[in-house]
């Protein structure tokens, strides 16, 4: 029986991190049957209590029908999938279909994709656009690439992570789109950075400043998200410097590849590294206005005011 003749998919989910434990969450909301596995097995545990079955390895999700995967790193990506006990590691079964939301290099991800075919395993890539808050609003958007056939055949499931899933190609292109977006993200953080401090060594409070801003045509969903950290200095993580550092790194490679000039790109990675080196680690890389602060010579206090992030869950 296809995929596509199944009416109730046995879902795996791999990787329960920040993001991955929201997206299961979503499948089990929605009245999937879904098995979930992650490294620490206590930070899945609690899925348990939505009706997840947890299990202890990869492999033990072989037989279900579509396993999606969200981990860190590309060496985290062979070694839940080809790696000892990887999901496509069972002499007896493979799934269906792997759906990775993880956001990898084209290398690494080609190179699954293939052991997966081996398998007779679809592969879709599907890296993803938010964080938990975004998820909780109902806000994901997803680029999916791949056999168009089987991306038809998974989108109902897609749909339910969030508000926008769009096939952006065969192969690997959606790495390629994930990797620009966050390149993006840094650049316009870097610059929002700069801008904000400037009006307010000039005598501009910050949240004056974003408020003008957001409701100009340069405001945006993301202008209007970061405020409030902006604002009120509230780093807590969505996403780190060494993470965003690391999508630089992919996204200058591929540039080099693809033989296209990416200078503020280049600079930005230099800032993003100095904020790093400054010891900006777990904390969420909006902290790059802390380093523009100081490289200005102003020291920032917290302006302790409401403000509106846009992001309101939906009923």
């Amino acid at each position: 029986m296809t995929y596509a003749a199944q009416d109730h998919p046995r879902i795996g989910w791999i990787g329960a991190g920040r993001m991955g434990f929201q997206l299961a969450a979503r499948l089990l909301d929605a009245g999937h049957d879904v098995a979930v596995y992650n490294r620490t097995r206590a930070k899945a545990e609690p899925l348990a209590e939505r009706g997840a079955t947890i299990v202890d390895r990869p492999v033990d999700l072989a037989d279900r029908d579509v396993v999606f995967i969200m981990v860190s790193a590309s060496a985290d990506l062979e070694a839940v999938t080809t790696g000892p006990d990887g999901v496509l590691t069972s002499p007896d079964a493979a799934p269906q279909v792997l759906i990775d939301s993880s956001t990898v290099s084209t290398q690494v991800s080609t190179l699954v994709r293939n052991e997966a075919a081996k398998r007779g395993t679809d592969f879709l890539a599907a890296p993803v656009s938010g964080n938990p808050k975004v998820i909780a609003a109902g806000k994901l958007t997803v680029a999916v690439s791949g056999s168009r056939e089987v991306f038809d055949q998974v989108e109902p499931l897609l749909a339910l992570l969030g508000r926008g899933v769009t096939y952006v190609g065969e192969d690997e292109v959606a790495r390629l789109v994930k990797i620009a977006h966050n390149v993006f993200l840094g650049v316009v953080t870097q610059s929002l950075a700069e801008i904000t401090v400037l009006a307010e060594k000039g005598g501009v409070s910050r949240a004056a400043f974003l408020e003008f801003l957001n409701d100009s045509v340069m405001g945006s969903v993301f202008t209007r998200y970061k405020t409030p950290a902006l604002v009120n200095l509230d780093f807590k993580p969505t996403f780190t410097p060494p993470l965003l550092r690391k999508d630089f790194d992919l996204g200058l490679s591929a540039a080099r590849e693809l033989e296209v000039p990416m200078p503020l790109a280049a600079a930005t990675a230099q800032l993003v590294a100095g904020a790093i080196g400054a010891g900006y680690i777990d904390e969420d890389f909006a902290t790059l206005l802390l380093e523009q602060a100081r490289s200005s010579g102003i020291t920032l206090e917290a302006e302790n005011v409401p403000v509106d992030d846009g992001l309101s869950p939906q009923d």
